[in-house]
């Protein structure tokens, strides 16, 4: 990554093509007739002619209120345009990006310019020139560096694949044939799989996560790390079950990001092994259970003492919050003991830190280093929370190794 920063050169966004340029030719119709297809120029098939049933329209006709993506978001080119000026321009939430990065709820924690740019609607020389210019009329600062900073994952994750080929896909991923201490036989327990899709592991942050990705084909960052450590590191599953799972639910998703970093969560592109401390992660991410409360509406009035570890509630906790932890009960006991280390953890393949990871501008997932005690928070407004992200906690430690500018560099503008 440090070499895609160094070496590229990010260049100026293509001109807009004149209309005549876009003009079809005269005979479109004749070749569209010739093709023998069920092509139209003139008729755009709904899906219903696409086969899908009813219950997958009715599922798409509505967007859950809980949706993070901006309030009645839609695809193209022109949403992805009022969008990119919405939150640089409109809103000036550019300047506050990297303060607000890791929340979970709400539409401005993050760009969440990813959809349009996985789907090719707003290009991302854009979206950096975009940053350069308000650098040079409003604020140059850590914020504006690391929207771009995002982008070059993309790019990196491009380039990875290109290197790489078809091993991204393999259960080994990039090591291949070489021992290392990453390596291990994985699960493939259908039952494990499937509670895991499902929001349903007995861990408020992975179902809560889960459960937003299924209602609403995304989830953030930070929730990415952390259902990926979990699938592959806790429940020692098949990395390659949760990338397909986020192939045929994200909106934003892009093969190469998707699966180079499923590959790397899974410790399968070498260097150390970051396993995410589920309980921790929550504590610094959720402080008061308000992401956990949205998702699992059955653990609303667990006190927040035990809300994201509802297991250790006695019987008489549980009556008083009326709700039931346990097989068959109103929220599953956990998959996993979470007394116990994950094998692979004991094997000199990584270290437990739960901590920071770095997110791109278009799927967004990537284990991170770990994280510690943060110490005095000047943002902090007193009560253990952040003022620019209130559901972060004192825990989570800031960033302050981070680059704040960075080595890549711009063509003219």
């Amino acid at each position: 990554r440090n070499k895609v920063e160094k070496h590229c050169e990010i260049g100026m966004p293509v001109d807009v093509p004149a209309a005549a340029e876009l003009k079809l030719p005269a005979n479109a119709e004749c070749m569209v007739k010739d093709s023998r297809t069920h092509a139209s120029l003139t008729y755009m098939p709904t899906l219903a002619d696409l086969t899908y049933s009813r219950r997958d329209i009715e599922s798409v006709s509505t967007v859950d209120a809980r949706s993070a993506m901006p309030k009645n978001y839609r695809g193209g080119e022109t949403a992805a345009l009022e969008r990119v000026r919405d939150y640089i321009w409109d809103r000036d939430l550019l300047k506050d990006y990297f303060d607000t990065r890791n929340g979970m709820i709400g539409s401005d924690y993050s760009t969440k310019f990813a959809p349009w740019l996985a789907h090719g609607n707003v290009s991302p020389r854009l979206i950096a020139k975009e940053c350069r210019k308000y650098e040079g009329t409003r604020v140059r600062n850590k914020s504006t560096y690391w929207v771009v900073f995002e982008l070059l994952w993309r790019d990196y994750f491009k380039f990875f694949a290109r290197k790489h080929g078809d091993r991204i896909f393999f259960p080994s991923g990039t090591l291949g044939k070489a021992r290392h201490n990453n390596k291990r036989k994985w699960g493939m327990d259908p039952e494990q799989i499937r509670r895991w899709k499902e929001g349903t592991t007995g861990y408020p942050l992975v179902d809560a996560n889960m459960r937003e990705l299924a209602a609403t084909g995304f989830m953030s960052n930070r929730g990415r790390q952390n259902v990926c450590s979990f699938l592959t590191i806790d429940m020692n599953t098949d990395w390659r079950y949760g990338a397909d799972h986020f192939e045929e639910t994200l909106l934003d998703y892009d093969v190469h990001s998707n699966w180079g970093n499923w590959a790397s969560g899974a410790g399968m592109t070498g260097g150390r092994l970051n396993r995410f401390n589920i309980a921790k992660q929550s504590k610094d991410y959720d402080l008061g259970g308000d992401y956990v409360r949205l998702w699992c509406p059955e653990l609303v009035n667990v006190p927040d003492k035990f809300v994201h570890e509802p297991w250790k509630m006695s019987e008489a906790i549980m009556d008083e919050c009326g709700v039931k932890i346990g097989p068959g009960r109103d929220y599953p006991s956990p998959i996993v003991d979470p007394n116990v280390t994950p094998r692979i953890m004991n094997q000199g393949g990584g270290g437990g830190r739960g901590g920071r990871g770095r997110g791109r501008c278009g799927n967004r997932r990537r284990g991170g280093r770990g994280g510690g005690r943060g110490g005095n928070n000047r943002n902090s407004n007193g009560n253990g929370r952040d003022d620019n992200n209130p559901n972060r906690g004192r825990g989570q430690q800031k960033d302050k190794k981070s680059p704040k500018a960075g080595s890549y560099t711009f063509g003219p503008f």
